[in-house]
């Protein structure tokens, strides 16, 4: 796993001037904040609407970032912008959720994951106007007619639910079904039900199988119509709501296709 503690290899890039300068060659009017942080906890308050369950995402669960950058339109469309671990000549950016939307209008819609984009701002901001972008624009458009068009009361609540998996900073991902459809789905997938937690856990040990875990599971659940709400917590709370109760454990094959 990760050292969580270990932020040299972030604090390499010089992110600020990166940001501020692809702000500049994006198309729009963009204005680029740079903030510094000392501990992991700092960056949730930062990140907390990412939309991204990908590299992102993994970046936010495993490590303490030292630094990050949101860069925002005019029209208040929002960018998050961190250096890539391990890799200096590379930084992430991800599109972030619009505020102010019910989380229901969200489900099942799938995320417009973030993109590796090189040290060279010109070609970064034709990466993201060419793919990240129009991705991001394709998914608000998606949520924004879901938040205009709720689903009415006579739908079943089935069709309405939502898996919440809250990522922790110690690499634990926590997964809390509302059926035992969503339960099965976990199991299936690698999950474990952990009655401490009252809740599906999958280790973050290998964070590559992690995240194809996360993803190969989420894309079942939308099969079903199944949302996924990604949390990243400010800090280590006990899981205090309600679960489904776990599907009889049954025999896993040596090998398991995806």
């Amino acid at each position: 796993m990760p050292d969580l503690h270990d932020t040299h290899d972030i604090e390499a890039h010089d992110l600020e001037s990166f940001a501020a300068v692809l702000a500049d060659e994006l198309p729009g009017a963009w204005a680029s904040t740079h903030q510094q942080h000392t501990a992991q906890a700092d960056q949730y308050a930062r990140a907390e609407d990412v939309w991204d369950m990908n590299l992102i995402a993994d970046s936010l669960a495993h490590r303490v970032l030292g630094q990050d950058a949101v860069l925002t339109r005019d029209d208040g469309t929002r960018l998050y912008l961190i250096g890539r671990p391990g890799a200096e000549e590379e930084y992430l950016v991800a599109a972030m959720a619009p505020p102010g939307i019910p989380a229901a209008a969200f489900q099942a819609v799938r995320e417009p994951d973030g993109i590796a984009v090189p040290a060279d701002p010109f070609r970064a901001a034709d990466a993201i106007t060419g793919d990240l972008l129009p991705r991001y624009d394709k998914a608000l458009a998606q949520v924004q007619h879901n938040a205009l068009h709720p689903l009415p009361a006579v739908v079943p609540a089935a069709a309405r639910e939502a898996v919440t998996m809250t990522w922790f900073g110690d690499g634990l991902l926590a997964a809390k079904p509302g059926s035992q459809k969503a339960a099965a789905v976990l199991h299936e997938n690698g999950f474990a039900w952990d009655p401490a937690e009252k809740a599906f856990v999958l280790s973050g040990d290998d964070t590559a199988h992690q995240a194809q875990t996360v993803r190969t599971a989420g894309a079942r659940l939308e099969e079903l119509g199944i949302g996924v709400v990604l949390r990243h917590p400010h800090n280590r709370p006990a899981l205090d709501t309600s679960a489904a109760a776990p599907v009889a454990q049954r025999a896993r094959p040596a090998a398991r296709t995806r």
